[in-house]
């Protein structure tokens, strides 16, 4: 049985996964992260969390969190970002800019695939960069 938890998935496996599908993937990876650092620090209530979360999940928070992200990320890690940022979306955002969208692709791409190799301590790093501002809040 395979454990999604905690994966572990080979590098074929990985390269077989379309630029989109690590970024479908990551997208999930980094709102469970978000609402996970809501709850366990009291950032809103039971009727805000939604809100709350979204937030921090839109394509122009994702983008500035990119921004952040990218002076830290490995070579491999940037060609990750880059490959899903220059993946052509079908459509953007009303609330979203073009590029703000494309860059929350990219960060959500290498979320992804962090999460296929079972990288969570990588992931834990770069979700910590992205919410320290807010840790001051």
């Amino acid at each position: 049985m395979t454990d999604y938890f905690h994966l572990d998935a080979s590098p074929g496996q990985i390269q077989a996964i379309s630029t989109l599908g690590l970024a479908h993937l990551g997208d999930g990876v980094f709102e469970l992260m978000v609402r996970s650092w809501l709850c366990l620090h009291g950032k809103a209530t039971s009727k805000g969390l939604h809100r709350a979360a979204v937030r921090y999940v839109a394509a122009p928070a994702q983008a500035r969190a990119a921004e952040r992200l990218l002076p830290l990320l490995g070579e491999e890690e940037g060609d990750v970002f880059r490959r899903g940022r220059n993946t052509s979306p079908h459509s953007v955002p009303q609330n979203a800019s073009r590029a703000d969208y494309q860059a929350a692709t990219g960060l959500e791409a290498l979320f992804g695939w962090l999460w296929l190799q079972g990288r969570t301590e990588r992931l834990n790093e770069l979700f910590a960069v992205v919410m320290e501002e807010e840790e001051c809040r």
